[in-house]
């Protein structure tokens, strides 16, 4: 049974030119089967940060066709090498826009605050997200609505993402379920890097299907959050999932956000030498934490750090 609780949630993102907290988005209203639909933001970022504005979004739902198209379509002879000339001539175009200081790690998180009364707006917070962002072309994308204490998801696998002839491929479904655990996670206010994600296929999950998710969390601890989820898809369960992730409050979740920009290799290497549950002074928990967000090393660190990871 999942647990009852159902305080308030606020997930925020600090601007990753300044720390400071801009205002918060508004809200689409419910739509399709009582889910939340997603509404996108618009606005521009500072100068020479990644963000979704200026057509951004278009651009990464139109090089997201293009990926289906890639694998499913037939064309005449010289059709796809024609194609890729003219694809490269705009990929030449946008790396010229490139910013010199893209090769470091940079925050690309949206520069807003997401309250518990805006629940639906979360992967708002993260337009640049391979599994629910709106930015990444990687993305199906997922949508993921809030019924507390459960987070739910649903979308529909492209060919793009097939494994087995006709199925999703399983390291697809694991990707989402990393996002919709921490989802939970988010709901009962005990969200951090993940630890351990553990999938368990039952029967296959089906391409082209309407596909949803829904997961809650099963235990909180001073150190650690424990979560499972389930896909289905026609109401069978499908996919099984358990996690656990380091409980990280939200100040240190804002702190890393802030830092990452302004430190992130020393961040990084705070967390490596030191890893994410040791740090525990004002002093070096800023710095050590802005790593984790970005890199695995993070993560992989606070699950060295008491020995629970393989």
């Amino acid at each position: 049974m999942p647990p009852s609780s159902t305080d308030s949630v606020a997930v925020v993102a600090e601007s990753p030119s300044t720390g400071s907290l801009l205002p918060e988005p508004s809200v689409a209203e419910p739509s399709v089967n009582g889910a939340p639909a997603l509404e996108s933001p618009r606005r521009r970022g500072p100068s020479g940060r990644p963000w979704s504005g200026g057509g951004r979004e278009e651009l990464a739902t139109a090089v997201r066709r293009l990926m289906q198209l890639t694998v499913t379509s037939t064309p005449a002879p010289g059709v796809f090498a024609d194609a890729a000339a003219r694809i490269d001539g705009l990929a030449d175009a946008l790396e010229a826009e490139v910013p010199e200081d893209a090769e470091q790690p940079v925050g690309r998180f949206a520069e807003e605050s997401v309250g518990s009364e805006e629940l639906a707006t979360l992967t708002a917070a993260m337009p640049f997200d391979m599994v629910v962002g709106s930015c990444n072309p990687l993305a199906p994308p997922i949508e993921i609505w809030f019924d507390p204490p459960k987070a739910h998801g649903r979308v529909v696998f492209a060919p793009q993402y097939e494994g087995a002839p006709g199925c999703v491929h399983g390291a697809a479904i694991a990707a989402a379920f990393d996002i919709i655990l921490t989802a939970a996670n988010v709901v009962a206010d005990a969200a951090g890097p993940t630890v351990e994600l553990s999938i368990r296929y039952r029967k296959p999950t089906i391409l082209g299907v309407d596909t949803v998710f829904e997961s809650w969390v099963t235990e909180v601890t001073d150190r650690r959050t424990f979560s499972i989820g389930r896909l289905l898809q026609d109401g069978v369960v499908k996919v099984e999932a358990t996690g656990e992730f380091v409980n990280m409050s939200r100040e240190r979740i804002n702190a890393m956000h802030r830092d990452r920009v302004a430190g992130a290799e020393d961040a990084g290497k705070a967390v490596a030498a030191h890893g994410v549950d040791t740090v525990d002074t004002a002093e070096t928990a800023d710095g050590a934490q802005a790593g984790a967000d970005g890199a695995q090393a993070g993560a992989d660190g606070a699950a060295e750090a008491d020995g629970t990871a393989s």
